[in-house]
């Protein structure tokens, strides 16, 4: 592969330098980091975001464990951030968002954040962050006592500020996100409990609703984990809990079933076939022979929804592409992969910045549909950084075994 071949390790790495200067942009200097528009500037009109400020401290920790230089001083302002801007220091746990002053909008604790707090905590201790120790210790008590649901076997989605009420509805996807954290925490606390809960988690989202459903996963429940197909119809484009099958989760899931697999001594045989069923369905449901780009949404037989095209939905298509070639030496996952990555090159990366254009039309033009803005690094950082690494261990627990 030659050195300027988009996806070569050679253009990953000047690529992923790009993102990260772009990225730093975010760092504010009063506390955490800012959503980032089109041109890196803050937006003023949003909050400081949980989500975003845990990716952003993951994606330092791992840049500083990848020897990026001058990475360390914002995973550690990004660790501050975690344990003092937006922690409940009354009831413990984090808020989902605060205001520029601290203060927290919408008090419910919520799985999809806690989930990326936990994620940063441990990729930020085996980086070695100040005070990432500290950080890891409270997020893994805290999700393991608050979100695991050991009768359902899953998490919970949303519960009070107080954690006296747990709201009725379930999700994928904050379960999805809670399997990648729950991997790379069993790796750096050497606690097997995570990655059994982690197993946990896909016999039943996967095993179970998403074999039952043609391998489109179902992605809302109600209190009783029953499928909820219809959630959503009249908001399609939601950008957490959009109607319909989501390509790029089958994608995603894929990618973390083959790194569960890789993980264990003696994985069940269905988890690598589940994740070629799910990344062989989501190529049926989202690729066309002219045409670049997978879409955001279809419904229950296949059909495209929401058209806008997402920079996540490509970096998690060649993750598990690669993924899947180096569990089963398939060139059809290779050849697919290196589809994408010229795609990315030509479409999805704002060469002017850096950054990747988070949303496109299906025109290929830059759209805000559902997204606006490029707050995000954490899925393109990803896919420029794992191509080169083993399946198992976590990225962060192989980067910091250093060479």
């Amino acid at each position: 592969m030659s050195p300027n071949e988009p996806g070569s390790a050679a253009w990953r790495e000047a690529a992923r330098t790009a993102l990260l200067t772009f990225a730093r942009r975010s760092r504010r200097d009063a506390g955490g980091f800012v959503w980032l528009d089109d041109a890196g500037e803050p937006d003023p009109d949003k909050a400081l975001e949980l989500w975003i400020n845990a990716r952003m401290t993951y994606v330092f920790s791992l840049a500083h464990l990848a020897g990026e230089p001058a990475a360390l001083p914002y995973a550690t302002h990004g660790v501050l951030a975690l344990s003092t801007l937006f922690h409940d220091d009354v009831n413990r746990g984090w808020f989902d968002a605060v205001d520029f002053s601290g203060t927290p909008g919408d008090t419910t604790k919520g799985c999809y954040g806690h989930a990326f707090v936990l994620l940063a905590a441990a990729t930020s201790a085996a980086a070695g962050v100040e005070g990432a120790g500290a950080l890891l210790t409270e997020a893994t008590l805290v999700h393991g006592q608050r979100f695991w649901d050991s009768s359902s076997g899953r998490c919970f989605e949303e519960i009070s500020a107080d954690w006296s009420r747990v709201d009725g509805y379930r999700g994928a996807n904050s379960n999805m996100h809670t399997v990648e954290a729950y991997l790379v925490a069993a790796d750096v606390t050497g606690n097997d409990l995570w990655r059994d809960r982690a197993l946990s988690i896909c016999e039943r989202i996967i095993g179970i609703h998403a074999r039952g459903h043609g391998w489109r996963i179902p992605e809302h429940y109600d209190h009783d984990w029953t499928p909820i197909p219809t959630y959503n119809r009249e908001q399609p484009a939601d950008p957490f809990r959009p109607y319909g099958a989501t390509p790029g989760h089958a994608f995603e899931w894929s990618r973390l079933l083959i790194q569960l697999a890789a993980s264990l001594e003696s994985p069940p045989a269905w988890l690598a076939d589940a994740a070629e069923a799910l990344f062989a369905q989501a190529v049926a449901d989202t690729v066309s022979d002219d045409t670049p780009g997978l879409s955001y949404t279809t419904d229950w037989h296949g059909e495209t929804v929401v058209g806008e095209l997402f920079h996540w939905v490509m970096a998690e298509a060649v993750l598990a592409a690669t993924a899947l070639h180096a569990w089963s030496g398939k060139d059809s996952y290779s050849t697919l992969a290196a589809r994408w990555w010229s795609e990315i090159d030509e479409f999805f990366i704002d060469h002017r910045t850096g950054a990747w254009h988070h949303e496109l039309s299906p025109s290929m033009s830059p759209s805000s549909r559902t997204w606006r803005g490029k707050p995000d690094a954490y899925h393109a950082f990803n896919a420029l950084t794992f191509p080169d690494l083993p399946l198992t261990p976590s990225v962060a627990l192989t980067l910091g075994a250093g060479p």
